[in-house]
C-alpha cells in the first residue's frame, strides 16, 4: 500500500448509477487487479450512489465534470454506464484526462472489443467500446462460424425483457441496432450485417434469448462449425456464467441458425437481465486484462 492506494490493482471508478452501474459495483468487488474507488452519477439520491456509500465508496453526483475537477487521481479506468448520446462527450474528457475509458453504452466511439473474439488487439486502447448486450451475446457466434467458412451474411434478433429494459436502453435503441450491425461486420467478419432488438413484455419477465442466422459461402462443414461454436460458447462462459446454448446449432446447406439464452448472474440486477448482465461481466473481463497488461508493464520498468 502506497498513500493509501493498493499498488497491484489499477483504480477504477463507476460513471452511471443507475442499474448497469449498480451491477457492475457488485461485480468489481471481488476483483484481484482493479480498486474501485468511486461511483459517478448526477442524482443524489439514486440507490447506486446509497449502496456506493454504504460500502465505503466515494460518491459524486455532479457528474463526471465534477470528478475530474474534484479527484482526478482516484481512477485510471473510468467504466462509462450512461448513455450513448452522453458518452460522446464523457470520452472526449476523459482523453484529455489520460483516462482509460470501458464504454458501455452503444456509442460508436473507441475499439470495439468483444472478449472472446480480439481483446488481446486492444490492452493498450484508450477507449474499448463494448458495443452492445446484443453484440456482446451473438457476434462470437459469427466469428466462431468465420473461422471455418466465410460468412456472407449475419444477422441477429437480441429478444430481452421489457422490465430489463430501462430509460437508457429504450433511449438507445436506435444507436443499439446500428453499432451491432456494424460490429457483426467488423468484428464478426460477416460481409453483411444486420441487428433487431424485441423488447418482451411477457409476465413474468423472460431472460433474455438470441438467435443468430447466418449464410456461409458454399457448403457448411456441419461438425467442424459445431465444435468452433461449442468452443466460443465455453470460453465465454468462462466469464458469463449463464450464457448458453438452447439447442445445438442448426446447419442447413449453407444457413447456420444458432439458440442462445443469456441468465443474469443476479448480483444486483434480476437473473432474467442477462442483457445487462453480460454487458457489467464482460466489462469486468476487459477491464481486468487491461489492468494486468498496465501493471505488468510497470512493475517491469
Amino acid at each position: 500500500m502506497i498513500g493509501g492506494w493498493d499498488m497491484t490493482k489499477l483504480k477504477a471508478a463507476i460513471l452511471g448509477s443507475g442499474n448497469i452501474g449498480t451491477d457492475l459495483m457488485m461485480k468489481l468487488r471481488s476483483s484481484p487487479v482493479l480498486e474501485l474507488t468511486a461511483m459517478i452519477g448526477i442524482d443524489p439520491l439514486s440507490d447506486g450512489l446509497k449502496r456506493a456509500q454504504e460500502r465505503g465508496y466515494a460518491t459524486f453526483s455532479r457528474g463526471l465534470k465534477a470528478f475530474l475537477e474534484e479527484a482526478p487521481d482516484m481512477a485510471d479506468i473510468v467504466f462509462d454506464a450512461t448513455s450513448a448520446k452522453a458518452h460522446i462527450r464523457h470520452a472526449r474528457m476523459l482523453k484529455e484526462m489520460g483516462k482509460i475509458a470501458i464504454n458501455l453504452t452503444p456509442a460508436a466511439v473507441g475499439s470495439y472489443v468483444i472478449p472472446s473474439v480480439n481483446l488481446t488487439e486492444h490492452l493498450k486502447a484508450e477507449n474499448i467500446n463494448l458495443i452492445t448486450c446484443g453484440g456482446q451475446a451473438t457476434i462470437p457466434i459469427i466469428h466462431a462460424i468465420g473461422k471455418v467458412v466465410p460468412v456472407s451474411y449475419g444477422e441477429i434478433v437480441a429478444t430481452i425483457s421489457s422490465r430489463s429494459a430501462g430509460p437508457g436502453t429504450r433511449a438507445n435503441i436506435d444507436e443499439f441496432t446500428e453499432t451491432t450491425s456494424h460490429g457483426i461486420q467488423l468484428i464478426g467478419g460477416a460481409k453483411r450485417g444486420k441487428a433487431i432488438i424485441i423488447l418482451n413484455p411477457a409476465e413474468p419477465p423472460v431472460m433474455m434469448r438470441d438467435t443468430v442466422y447466418a449464410l456461409v459461402e458454399g457448403q457448411a462443414d456441419a461438425s467442424a462449425i459445431a465444435a468452433s461454436i461449442a468452443e466460443t460458447v465455453d470460453y465465454i462462459r468462462s466469464y458469463v456464467p449463464g450464457y448458453r446454448l438452447r439447442t445445438e446449432p442448426i446447419i442447413d446447406g449453407n444457413k447456420v441458425s444458432v439458440f442462445l439464452e443469456v441468465e443474469g448472474a443476479g448480483d444486483y440486477l434480476p437473473s432474467y437481465s442477462g442483457n445487462l448482465d453480460i454487458m457489467t461481466a464482460s466489462a469486468v473481463k476487459v477491464a481486468e486484462e487491461v489492468a494486468k497488461n498496465r501493471l505488468s508493464e510497470a512493475a517491469v520498468s
